[in-house]
């Protein structure tokens, strides 16, 4: 398939802002590229089409002012990103290894960004690989297709120019718009290359139903056995919130909606020691069986585990922001490996508190979707300051204490740690999640992470989307081949609400009209849609 690069050379410019790919006015123009002439460089495919070119693509007023260059390689079509707009960008030669003119670099300012047009004779999916250089370490940053679909991609620590390829993005016929920009920034980027997609193996959904816990009770196994049979079909409709089914978020849905959440997800957090110590107090675990019992929802849990000693409890680092890394110094490296006893004696106590909350729903036989120790390679949370090999310790020590200590078949362990060399290993995880906050209004199926999350391990497992800002659109997620087990909205404002703890819903992050569809989507399953999973069949 031929594919050509089309680099916009008018003089309008892109400003990008933090929170998504947004058009900067005319006036903001790019002096660093010089001027060149317009060609027409239309494939020969639309050349013949009897289609207006106004109708392949929104970008298509871009067609008469274009820059082609390419080549092919071991990669597919190859790019060169100096040839784009560059905005808060330079050219950088004094690293060896980029081909071209040099390499993009520093992305050192939120407005630094690279843009570019493609032009494509067949709309499908196409393995996008960027050639970055992580000459300042390993960097995460952002990749905008068509203004509304975002990913990340990941640079590793190198001074070479390494391939980094976001799987299976799907492109529209004509003209498409890609944006590359800072998030972390701090890279190097040399090209960028497309080919087409391999055809997608659907056999990935068909996962075995099996848990690790040899001893899982048979409501436990009931409840994932639902969900591999509607995995790859349907999409579970979640909801975070620590007020229950009766909280603001649950009756501003309803108001949209006339429907609500199949999925409750709730947080240990005020359960910890060293925030109960402070007077906190939770009443999750009753919303929990309530939820359960009353509504025959599906329970989740998540722990914003408050650290188990050492909270810094100063001025920007109080104590009920313990479970981050900047407001506790305990070292859980030093914890794990015998140099803290009094830091491994404390994590214990604080598990085995929390083990007490999650006996009294298997007292009630209700299954938890479990979820600890998330987010772990952000570094934000403390578990996951110390590095992947203390922090994989202490999830198979959770597992252990949880399953052999205390004797809990109730949990469907679900693992976030967001990162390959983070996972603990197929024997401690039922199901893989992640966690993405996209842009306002960028209702892609996200794609790239779902991908990411499948190469985790070679064993298939359920992948689950177990936090989102953004409703993604059930539409693309199941076109993309990305079909989230779950999603679990976040709680609050702007998530949900337009002011936090009233019932009125906000449309700055998922619009309303966005929300019906998801919620009356023949492909998501609303509470009124759960089948009674206390007696669901297990063949």
């Amino acid at each position: 398939m031929k594919i050509r690069l089309v680099a916009w050379l008018t003089a309008a410019c892109i400003l990008f802002s933090l929170s998504g790919c947004e058009t900067a006015p005319e006036s903001q123009t790019d002096s660093s590229r010089p001027a060149v002439e317009s060609s027409n460089v239309l494939s020969e495919e639309l050349e013949k089409t009897e289609e207006p070119i106004s109708s392949l693509s929104p970008y298509a007023a871009f067609y008469d002012q274009a820059l082609v260059s390419d080549a092919q390689t071991e990669f597919g079509m190859r790019y060169q990103l100096e040839d784009g707009i560059l905005t808060d960008v330079s050219l950088q030669t004094d690293y060896t290894g980029y081909t071209g003119d040099g390499a993009v670099g520093n992305f050192e300012k939120d407005s630094s960004a690279v843009l570019l047009y493609l032009e494509l004779p067949e709309a499908g999916f196409y393995d996008v690989t960027i050639h970055a250089a992580g000459v300042f370490g390993e960097k995460t940053n952002t990749i905008c297709f068509n203004d509304n679909a975002t990913s990340e991609f990941k640079s590793p620590a190198s001074d070479t120019f390494e391939p980094s390829t976001l799987s299976g993005i799907y492109l529209e016929k004509g003209i498409n718009k890609i944006e590359i920009k800072k998030s972390w920034g701090w890279i190097l980027l040399d090209t960028i290359s497309l080919q087409p997609s391999p055809p997608f193996d659907t056999s990935i959904f068909d996962v075995e139903p099996t848990l690790v816990n040899p001893n899982a009770a048979e409501y436990t196994k009931r409840l994932m056995k639902f969900i591999t049979d509607q995995y790859g079909k349907k999409i579970i409709v979640g909801q975070h919130s620590d007020q229950g089914f009766n909280s603001p978020e649950f009756k501003a849905i309803f108001q949209e909606t006339g429907k609500y959440p199949a999925l409750l997800e709730l947080d240990l957090i005020d359960y910890s020691p060293t925030r109960a110590a402070y007077g906190t107090s939770s009443m999750a675990t009753e919303y929990a069986i309530s939820w359960a019992k009353e509504q025959g929802g599906i329970v989740g849990f998540c722990w914003h585990w408050n650290a188990p000693k050492d909270l810094l409890n100063t001025q920007g680092h109080e104590w009920w922001s313990g479970f981050y890394t900047h407001a506790t110094t305990f070292d859980l490296e030093k914890a794990m490996n015998g140099e803290d006893p009094e830091g491994y004696a404390n994590i214990l106590r604080d598990i085995d508190v929390i083990a007490e909350q999650l006996k009294r729903l298997q007292e009630e036989n209700i299954p938890v979707l479990w979820r600890p120790l998330h987010e772990a390679s952000g570094g934000w949370f403390w578990w996951g300051a110390k590095g992947p090999e203390p922090y994989i310790a202490l999830y198979r020590l959770l597992y252990d204490r949880l399953t052999n200590y205390h004797g809990l078949n109730n949990l469907i362990w679900v693992w976030n740690g967001q990162a390959k060399d983070w996972y603990p290993g197929d024997e401690y995880v039922d199901i893989i999640s992640e966690d993405i906050y996209p842009p306002p209004h960028d209702y892609s199926s996200q794609t790239a992470r779902f991908q990411q999350a499948l190469d985790y391990t070679d064993t298939r497992k359920v992948i689950a989307l177990s936090e989102n800002g953004v409703i993604p659109d059930p539409d693309l997620i199941f076109r993309d081949h990305a079909p989230w087990a779950w999603y679990a909205t976040w709680q609050g404002k702007p998530f949900v609400l337009q002011i936090d703890g009233v019932d009125i819903y906000s449309e700055e992050q998922t619009e309303i009209s966005q929300l019906v569809k998801m919620y009356h989507s023949e492909n998501a399953i609303t509470l009124d849609e759960l089948p009674d999973l206390t007696s669901y069949p297990l063949d």
